[in-house]
């Protein structure tokens, strides 16, 4: 069954027509160094904002850095990362 939430299709995980399957090691590895770099932009950030006192701002790019984490973890999971037993967790 495919449910919609603003127009955009969402699967359960026996939906696998809308699914490729077909990316490559190298594309996940180069996802995962890309959403690293992101994430650690955004922890600077934060640490920035934070000193200066911008409370709003820090805020924001910790919202942004907390997100890719779970990217990151997710990633390095999906690779075999063996100090990542579920990305959930």
């Amino acid at each position: 069954m495919l449910n919609r939430v603003m127009g955009s299709p969402l699967s359960d995980h026996n939906d696998t027509e809308h699914f490729l399957y077909d990316r490559s090691w190298g594309e996940i590895e180069d996802m995962l160094d890309r959403a690293e770099r992101t994430m650690n932009y955004h922890h600077s950030k934060v640490l920035e904002y934070s000193a200066m006192g911008n409370r709003k701002k820090a805020l924001a790019h910790a919202r942004n850095y907390k997100a890719l984490q779970g990217v990151c973890k997710t990633l390095r999971w999906v690779l075999g990362d063996m100090s990542v037993s579920h990305p959930l967790d």
